[in-house]
């Protein structure tokens, strides 16, 4: 298959990139930024110098802008992964929600309707961090102003996707982790545990879904190349379900005889919840279904921090 598809230079957009080119298909990756060498922060920048091994680029281009619906319209493609998303300051509470989805949605209908008359599938990047995604608590709500942007942006897409007739699927996004992710957990925790320190976890008793980005990758990868339906659907995978406390241990579990240090830990007695208390897909993945090697994924997480402490 050949697929264009925006955010590849994220941490989930590489690995989603290099896993449908591993499988064999052909992935023509667009880029806002007008050339390579302005993607200069860590480790985005080391993930667009490796992309370009393995995919077309096309710099300089959004989704929906001109030279992105034109080549819908004249080239041949099989789907479009509309992977990427506005993340201007997305931790922010006055994250622009209007903005983003305007940004996101740019020239939707021009796009949807020109898959549509050459029967090819979208698939949107969806989060679990939306209002009403996955299982959990609390009623289910948005997690931040970001992921109501999300949120509304799925739903814009699902609307005028129904209108024009074009086959529309979401693949919902948990909490990924492992190699050339940005600073998140499971980077604080090896920085750490390097400073030979106790890595404080603050919020033990929060539910969520931790999954290694290999195994998304290739859930992902599946969904795009082998839809389960035509018209709309919807993918929930689902990692490692559970307390963060317990993903701390078992992240420390890993990487103790893969790093050969301790990892030790301090659980904190958590008493405030700010955030929802559950949030977590719905559909468990089963490695076996996809060849993907649980050891093996640990050992890359290892692996590429001893070889890329630049990134710790």
């Amino acid at each position: 298959m050949r697929i264009l598809m925006t955010g590849a230079s994220s941490f989930t957009g590489y690995w989603f990139a290099k896993q449908l080119t591993e499988n064999g298909h052909e992935v023509v990756a667009t880029f806002t930024r007008p050339k390579a060498d302005e993607y200069d922060g860590e480790p985005r920048a080391h993930r667009v110098a490796s992309l370009l091994g393995f995919v077309e680029p096309r710099f300089g281009v959004r989704f929906g802008d001109e030279r992105f619906a034109s080549a819908i319209e004249d080239e041949h493609y099989d789907a479009v992964c509309a992977h990427g998303a506005d993340v201007t300051e997305y931790k922010s509470p006055d994250f622009d929600i209007c903005r983003a989805v305007a940004n996101n949605t740019l020239g939707l209908t021009r796009v949807l309707r020109a898959t549509a008359e050459k029967g090819m599938r979208v698939v949107l990047t969806g989060s679990v961090f939306e209002g009403g995604e996955g299982a959990g608590s609390e009623g289910l709500p948005h997690f931040s102003p970001y992921g109501m942007s999300k949120a509304f942006t799925a739903e814009l897409f699902r609307h005028y996707s129904r209108r024009e007739g074009a086959d529309l699927g979401k693949f919902v996004i948990p909490n990924p982790f492992g190699p050339l992710e940005e600073p998140r957990f499971t980077n604080y925790l090896i920085k750490t545990w390097r400073a030979e320190e106790t890595a404080g976890v603050r919020t033990p008793l929060y539910v969520r879904d931790n999954v290694p980005v290999s195994l998304l990758a290739a859930a992902y990868a599946r969904f795009v190349t082998n839809p389960p339906a035509n018209g709309y659907t919807h993918c929930s995978p689902s990692g490692y379900a559970e307390a963060q406390g317990a993903f701390a241990e078992r992240f420390a579990r890993e990487m103790r005889p893969r790093l050969g240090l301790p990892c030790e830990l301090e659980l904190a007695s958590q008493t405030e919840f700010a955030e929802p208390r559950v949030r977590v897909n719905t559909e468990p993945l089963n490695g076996a279904d996809f060849g993907w090697d649980e050891s093996r994924a640990w050992d890359e997480v290892a692996e590429f921090y001893e070889s890329v402490p630049s990134m710790v």
